[in-house]
């Protein structure tokens, strides 16, 4: 073939091939850098705060994700890209500025609000309003990205009975973080639960002793999902102390001076560590 066919021919193949590339772009989906196994992942919902397409976030282990405790279950996690997220959010304990994400649980009034700033751009509820049916969060804002695991929850005030699917776990991958938190968790989680949540380096972990579960559960719970740092909250009624005697030599304690705790993949502890911060304790 003549050099100015086999150029006109590739031309035309890359012309003919290109929007095809694009649509391939656009169906994406995040793959899980958490999760057992992958294959099972839905699709996800992409957010963006421009015009361009989404890109699913890198994994880096040189970036810092930094955690606040502003009160009972609400967390404050900043990303490295900037993205602000408060956990089982109120609206009693915010931020410092307005959240880009909110997770949201139901147990109890404590978890969620119905009235959220309308300036946050996702309000993720941890349950659905159709009967019968899950919640499913997959969402990716900046570079985060969000999933969630379902639990069932105790009906609140002793009125007996439970709810399936009630409670969501949700998962935020940041800079090849797993992170994990187990919202208001009333059951020990099933092998089933524990393959679809896979790896979690850093899990928020309710420590009221009976509100949730007993210290006992939880602790065997926190030992299966082998995270490198714990995070406890929701502190309601008996000493922490009750939590942290389910755990032996095999995990490190420290008691924090203040609300903020910043890590990444690479400063992960190397030794489990159970890390109270000041009004947790």
């Amino acid at each position: 073939m003549k050099p100015q066919y086999l150029v006109l021919a590739i031309t035309c193949l890359a012309v003919f091939t290109a929007p095809n590339l694009g649509s391939a772009q656009e169906n994406r989906r995040p793959v899980s850098q958490c999760q057992a196994i992958a294959q099972t992942i839905p699709k996800a919902t992409f957010a963006s705060f421009s015009d361009t397409l989404p890109v699913i976030p890198a994994v880096s282990e040189d970036e810092d994700v930094r955690f606040t405790y502003l009160g009972h279950s609400t967390f404050e996690i900043d990303t490295p890209g900037g993205i602000v997220i408060a956990t089982d959010y109120n609206g009693w304990y915010r931020p410092a500025v307005t959240p880009d994400v909110v997770t949201m649980n139901k147990a109890h009034t404590t978890h969620y609000t119905l009235a959220p700033d309308p300036a946050i751009k996702h309000v993720l509820h941890g349950w659905s309003d159709v009967a019968g049916e899950k919640a499913k969060i997959n969402l990716v804002v900046g570079d985060a990205y969000i999933r969630n695991v379902t639990t069932d929850i105790r009906f609140s005030y002793g009125l007996g009975g439970s709810q399936l699917d009630g409670n969501s776990i949700f998962i935020f991958e940041i800079a090849g973080l797993c992170i994990g938190h187990l919202g208001h968790l009333h059951y020990e989680l099933t092998d089933a639960h524990y393959t679809e949540i896979g790896r979690l380096d850093v899990v928020m972990v309710p420590v009221d002793g009976g509100l949730t579960m007993g210290a006992d559960s939880m602790s065997r719970v926190i030992k299966r999902l082998r995270s490198s740092l714990i995070l406890p909250m929701h502190r309601r009624g008996p000493p922490l102390n009750a939590f942290v005697s389910m755990f032996g030599n095999g995990f490190d304690v420290n008691y924090a001076q203040d609300n903020t705790i910043t890590v990444s993949l690479r400063t992960l502890p190397k030794k489990p560590l159970i890390y109270v911060m000041k009004d947790v304790q």
